[in-house]
């Protein structure tokens, strides 16, 4: 019943009034639960005397902070389906959190804390968040200026304009058969109806429609064959890339004009800071020293194709992929500039 007692009067304390300036995390988190700050009714009892007033209360002499509350419970607000954050809600979170450092305080008496995988467990994840903020402080300080922005999009856009495709194309595993589709086109067949019957590539189902794109995007094969056909011509001969062999149905054409620096602004601030914290972070490992345990050093167990997963291509050959639909990363070498594209 004490026990009881003290935690009601520190949930009623008003004590949790300044969670959300406590960690900028804390306020992150009460935004994303609907901007529910984290606050109690007026304290009308006084606190202990000789706790700080960054202390809720003490668990075997164990301080539980504001922060450490706030960060729980804006953590528990998320993942409770319509929660409403009540002085009722605050208890059970307080209590909650009172039984994890109690329990936590016996597993270290238990030596818990002592064993290899639990040590290295916390001992990751304290990097890994050390890190994360460490990151985060970094790229919050280090805004690319509008110079730097200005100069990027020169570089980067100012410069792009030129021709987009838009075109259809059927992938199939053996020259024949590719000599054999162009054959049917060539007695009056359908191509996107060809497409859906025979393409191994995931637009077959839509009749091989590839959109608009920038022969960039595609692998140098297939643009540079391409680039020789006339609107609503479709190859006379297959085309090999290292997918298989395509028929090529090149549909339209137009003109595609530099994009405004508005619409690529996003993307240059992300790369600029990209690029600052690849150096930052590269500036690290230049000045750490790294020592390899030799005596660890075994070699690579052999493959075995019978552990293959489900699915998985063969040794040697590539997964079955559409090689003439954009890649995510041939989207990604879109924003960098033209020789390193290539």
């Amino acid at each position: 019943m004490k026990t009881k007692i003290l935690l009601a009067a520190v949930c009623s304390a008003g004590l949790l009034t300044a969670c959300n300036q406590s960690t900028d995390q804390a306020s992150t988190a009460a935004k994303t639960d609907s901007d529910r700050p984290a606050t109690v009714p007026e304290m009308n009892e006084p606190t202990t005397g000789d706790m700080d007033v960054e202390t809720l209360l003490t668990v075997n002499g164990e301080a539980i902070t504001r922060t450490m509350y706030s960060l729980y419970f804006q953590d528990r607000m998320r993942n409770v389906p319509d929660a409403q954050n009540s002085p009722e809600m605050q208890m059970s979170v307080l209590n909650e959190l009172s039984n994890i450092i109690i329990v936590a305080q016996d597993a270290e008496k238990q030596g818990i804390l002592k064993r290899p995988e639990v040590a290295a467990s916390v001992d990751l994840l304290k990097a890994k968040l050390l890190t994360q903020i460490a990151i985060q402080d970094f790229a919050s300080s280090h805004e690319p200026s509008e110079e730097d922005i200005q100069k990027a999009y020169q570089e980067d856009y100012a410069g792009q304009s030129g021709n987009e495709y838009k075109a259809r194309h059927i992938l199939v595993k053996e020259q024949d058969e590719a000599t054999a589709l162009i054959e049917k086109l060539d007695g009056g067949a359908d191509f996107a109806e060809l497409a859906v019957e025979h393409s191994t590539g995931p637009t077959g189902k839509n009749g091989g429609d590839l959109g608009w794109f920038d022969v960039a995007q595609m692998v140098k094969p297939f643009g540079d064959a391409l680039k020789t056909l006339e609107k609503g011509k479709y190859s006379a001969a297959p085309v090999e890339t290292q997918f298989g062999w395509h028929v090529i149905l090149l549909e339209d054409t137009r003109v595609s004009e530099a994009p405004s620096l508005d619409s690529v602004k996003g993307k240059i601030v992300n790369k600029l800071k990209q690029v600052a914290l690849s150096d930052y972070m590269q500036g690290l490992r230049d000045s750490s020293k790294l020592v390899f345990n030799e005596k660890n050093a075994q070699p690579a167990p052999a493959a075995d194709p019978s552990a293959a997963a489900p699915g998985s291509a063969p040794a040697g050959e590539a997964p079955a992929t559409d090689s003439a639909t954009p890649s995510m990363e041939a989207n990604a070498e879109m924003d960098k500039p033209a020789e390193a594209a290539k």
